[in-house]
């Protein structure tokens, strides 16, 4: 499963309906993007690699190589590629070498950069907020313009993430993320009413990479 058919198009289309509806109310402006990874984790391929193909060796030369270090060595070379290969090949695998905290600061990157490649800081009122999604991680970063930060704190759009994050490794990503939308066009009604004029600044489509 990648980021292009992550969701369905039926889910997609409920997505761009609930973001919609949502800005209906608001001069916020809600974007939701979804990627494959935040990082490409080499340091998990090569780490990951150079311990299952040690374990192998090792448990290979013991059993029919009497403890020889001229055949582990060697061995655990040979051993390191298809190794790395698996990991770089099998996300469940991969995930397990990243260290949690490279995970979180990968995908808070991440979304920092998609926020500005997508134009989302460019709203009049500066009141755009960014859903980004990335799978390998299974995280969600919520992320909001200066505007929004005037009133609304990083602290609370962590756990609206929470949530939507949650719901991805329950398997209800589109629900969890639709409700998320609506709990978020709540808040911003709350303190950046619609008012006269207001246009749709940002695209209500899933974005991917």
């Amino acid at each position: 499963m990648n980021a292009e058919n992550f969701f369905s198009r039926e889910e997609k289309d409920c997505i761009k309906k609930t973001t919609q509806k949502v800005e209906t109310r608001t001069m916020g402006e809600i974007a939701v993007m979804i990627v494959d990874r935040s990082d490409p984790y080499l340091e998990a391929e090569i780490g990951g690699g150079v311990l299952l193909g040690s374990l192998l060796s090792l448990s290979v030369t013991l059993l029919f190589f009497h403890s020889s270090l001229w055949t582990y060595i060697p061995l655990s070379l040979v051993l390191f590629f298809p190794f790395r290969w698996i990991i770089a090949g099998t996300p469940g695998l991969k995930r397990i070498f990243i260290l949690p905290l490279k995970k979180e600061e990968s995908v808070r990157k991440r979304a920092l950069l998609a926020f500005y490649e997508k134009g989302l800081y460019r709203t009049r009122l500066n009141t755009g907020v960014l859903f980004f999604i990335s799978l390998l991680e299974k995280k969600v970063w919520v992320l909001a313009d200066k505007g929004i930060y005037e009133k609304i704190q990083q602290q609370t759009l962590n756990r609206i993430a929470d949530k939507v994050s949650q719901g991805i490794r329950l398997g209800r990503a589109c629900e969890t993320l639709c409700r998320a939308i609506e709990e978020m066009g709540e808040r911003l009604a709350e303190h950046f009413p619609l008012i006269e004029g207001d246009i749709d600044e940002l695209p209500n489509d899933v974005l991917t990479e």
